[in-house]
């Protein structure tokens, strides 16, 4: 007999700064909306797996995630999968929340783990209509409330602080450096933390990479003071522009060694670089967006999380565009001519096609062995 209880769920209802209303039933974590627990950006994820690596992604950092996949949880959690520490988001929105995963490598259910990590649920709900909603209207912001207190929710929504100009940055960057090491050191890279994923760390260190990853704040006299062979900058949450010092930084070692930059390391790049950046109606959000190598012509399915993007209007005469995603043609990877710098704006180290990108990071080891050719020679001359 399972002896189990049943998870505890009640009315609840998800308002939008725009009036609309989407019903449901709320689980997990309570409300705490002065602490930014139900409350934030709603988007949505079109990816049919991977909600563990999804939550545990700092990128997601201040916004509620809404699934476009039916049914969530029915694999469970794993101590393997996580992509840092913690979940980041601030609400979880599905239509169905599975109650009794089943999955060989599963120690624990979703539903316990979100409660555990202060996540409060909206389950049962229309998900395709809300994504629909956000796709027509984009993004807006989010805040859930028990079903007898809607009428308090647009007040609520006013009240607290909007995230434009937000430097969530700041808020998801490790405190102090850490080392990530390789089993065979062949490279010391700096790894500049906006928000990084474990996964890259690991991809980078299968490739001989010894990492330090550093706070976001770390200036371009403190990295170069490492004597690295290379400076990664990761993925991470929010506006660009609401973090001038990582901008600062990255356009001080542009040309000084190679630069690998990925998703939020990609636009902090661009900008660096010249570039602009603005915020699209609704992102990319999901592991299947076809991206175009121009050079190869190949075009790999990418993993995506990002509400902004590149302008290539605003890419100076020395920035090329390496890569366009098909469908929208928007700039998906940079190369600065002559400089040992380049990005990209998807997740390659998630292979969801399934490796189409690892190339990626042996462009990366190329660069830093080329680096290190050119110097020997000059100091040899």
């Amino acid at each position: 007999m399972n002896t189990k209880p049943e998870p505890k769920r009640s009315k609840g209802v998800l308002v939008l700064e725009d009036g609309t209303e989407f019903e449901g039933l709320l689980c997990g974590a309570p409300l705490a909306h002065p602490a930014g627990k139900g409350y934030g950006e709603v988007v949505f994820n079109t990816s049919l797996t991977g909600y563990q690596e999804i939550l545990t992604d700092p990128s997601y950092a201040g916004q509620m995630i809404c699934m476009t996949a039916a049914h969530i949880g029915n694999t469970g959690l794993n101590a393997e999968d996580n992509e840092s520490s913690k979940m980041w988001c601030s609400g979880f929105i599905v239509q169905e929340l599975c109650e009794s995963p089943s999955n060989w490598s599963a120690n624990t259910a979703l539903e316990e783990q979100l409660e555990l990590h202060g996540i409060p649920v909206l389950t049962e709900v229309d998900t395709r209509s809300l994504t629909l909603h956000l796709r027509s209207r984009g993004v807006l912001r989010g805040i859930l409330v028990p079903a007898n207190e809607r009428s308090l929710a647009q007040k609520l929504i006013q009240a607290l602080p909007p995230f434009e100009n937000r430097d969530l940055i700041s808020e998801v960057t490790t405190r102090a450096p850490y080392s990530w090491h390789a089993s065979s050191r062949r490279y010391s890279v700096v790894v500049l933390d906006f928000g990084v994923k474990w996964n890259l760390l690991r991809s980078l260190a299968k490739l001989g990479c010894d990492l330090e990853v550093v706070p976001a704040s770390t200036t371009a006299d403190e990295i170069l003071a490492r004597r690295p062979d290379g400076v990664f900058l990761s993925n991470g949450p929010g506006n660009p522009k609401a973090a001038p010092y990582a901008i600062r930084a990255v356009h001080q070692l542009i040309g000084k060694l190679p630069i690998f930059g990925v998703c939020m390391g990609h636009q902090i790049l661009s900008l660096a670089a010249g570039a602009d950046t603005y915020k699209m109606k609704f992102g990319h959000r999901g592991g299947n967006q076809p991206v175009q190598d121009q050079e190869t012509r190949h075009v790999e399915i990418s993993s995506h999380n990002h509400g902004y993007s590149v302008d290539a209007k605003s890419l100076p005469a020395d920035v090329e565009v390496t890569h366009i995603n098909c469908n929208d043609q928007s700039v998906e990877g940079i190369r600065i001519q002559n400089k040992s710098a380049f990005s990209v704006q998807y997740h390659p180290e998630a292979c969801p096609g399934p490796h189409d990108s690892q190339a990626l990071f042996l462009r990366f080891v190329e660069l830093m062995d080329q680096w290190h050719t050119r110097n020997t020679e000059t100091s040899t001359q």
